[in-house]
């Protein structure tokens, strides 16, 4: 039996696709490090996943980061950002902008300046552990705030909030405005809604009063306007709490940074921050892009996990209204993590499932893609 994989990330009412064959456009960035090994295979699978609804992409490369800045002097040239206010979204490949010439790193990232410039608002990571991970019963998505919050390189309207006052000084502001906090809680409270009903808000109000607490203000409200049950957490405590009682989370809202460090954290609990991945949306459109980074260390190697960029393709074509080929892509490659694990995963999963021991060998980067393609190339698994 296959396993399956649920997300559950509320979708726009007006995004449910015709039945009769279409063409959608998407854009792409390989990346850097790991990003041209994992993205082509990446954009195969998602070929197969839709093919079966008579769906046909339009491929559109997208010109970002150090290759970017070296021919215009931009990381995400004005060029690149008109065209993707075009797309239907995109699947943007790791960057290794710690790599950059340093007059290049004082621009933002290219994950960060698409986010802004897209306005996509909302970064959403679930993770489904996998067997033999240290947490098992983790199922937990979380909802993460994408354009403010603690993360300086975001918050100003011109540079950084990242400052350094004198030689031995220096000050990180975050940004916090009530609009943006209450819109990313309502998302994650229709997500919540969806899985149990109960919101987990990560914050610090105990010490960051004004900030955590106008976070914990704004989810009461939303609490008291759509009936999700309410479970404040304190940081720190929510870190314990997902490493020694995992079960009784299931979606978190945090603000930025704490965001990103509790998907981090539920990814490797639950198998391999490899396998992890997300969606950055704003409306209807949305970016693809795995939660782990460019992995420079194993760079041509061929042994890098395409899950995580694959996880969030099939996150992505679920945004769109691609419902069936979303939740097969996602199904494959979990089961292809059962079959023909990279090396990341392959002592996690051990004899998980009716699988051969030399099957379970770790499986080079190739190895593992193909049978993603094999699974997708079979009959869809009915739900």
């Amino acid at each position: 039996m296959l396993a399956t994989m649920t997300d559950l990330t509320p979708q726009p009412a007006s995004s449910v696709p015709s039945v009769t064959p279409q063409t959608v456009r998407l854009g792409y960035w390989d990346g850097e490090g790991i990003g041209p090994e994992i993205t082509p295979p990446t954009r195969r699978a998602v070929e197969l996943a839709l093919m079966p609804d008579a769906v046909t992409v339009d491929w559109v490369p997208l010109l970002l980061g150090a290759e970017a800045y070296a021919t215009t002097g931009q990381i995400v040239p004005d060029a690149t950002a008109t065209t993707v206010q075009g797309l239907d979204g995109w699947v943007l490949g790791p960057h290794d902008n710690v790599a950059y010439p340093p007059e290049a790193r004082a621009q933002r990232n290219p994950s960060a300046e698409l986010r802004l410039s897209a306005d996509l608002w909302a970064n959403v990571r679930p993770v489904q552990a996998l067997p033999g991970s240290v947490t098992p019963e983790l199922d937990v998505v979380v909802v993460r705030e994408n354009t403010e919050g603690m993360y300086a390189d975001r918050n100003m309207y011109a540079g950084s909030g990242d400052l350094r006052v004198t030689e031995d000084v220096a000050l990180a502001v975050g940004v916090f405005t009530r609009r943006k906090i209450r819109q990313i809680t309502e998302y994650a409270a229709a997500v919540a809604l969806g899985r149990g009903g109960v919101l987990t808000v990560a914050h610090k109000s105990n010490v960051l009063t004004r900030t955590s607490g106008m976070y914990l203000e704004e989810a009461e409200n939303v609490a008291a306007s759509t009936g999700v049950v309410l479970r404040p957490v304190h940081i720190d405590a929510l870190c314990a709490d997902l490493v020694t009682r995992p079960s009784i989370h299931r979606t978190i809202v945090a603000e930025n940074m704490f965001g990103d460090i509790l998907s981090d954290l539920t990814a490797a609990l639950g198998g391999s921050l490899g396998t992890a991945g997300g969606i950055n949306a704003g409306g209807r459109r949305a970016m693809a892009q795995a939660a782990h980074g460019s992995a420079p260390d194993i760079a041509g190697a061929g042994v890098a996990n395409p899950a995580g960029l694959m996880n969030s393709a099939a996150q992505l074509l679920r945004h769109l209204g691609f419902t069936g080929a979303g939740e097969w892509l996602s199904v494959a490659v979990r089961e292809a993590m059962l079959r023909r694990p990279t090396v990341d995963v392959a002592s996690v999963v051990g004899g998980a499932g009716e699988v051969s021991a030399e099957k379970l060998s770790p499986a080079s980067t190739t190895e593992y893609a193909e049978e993603v393609f094999a699974l997708l190339a079979g009959p869809r698994v009915r739900y």
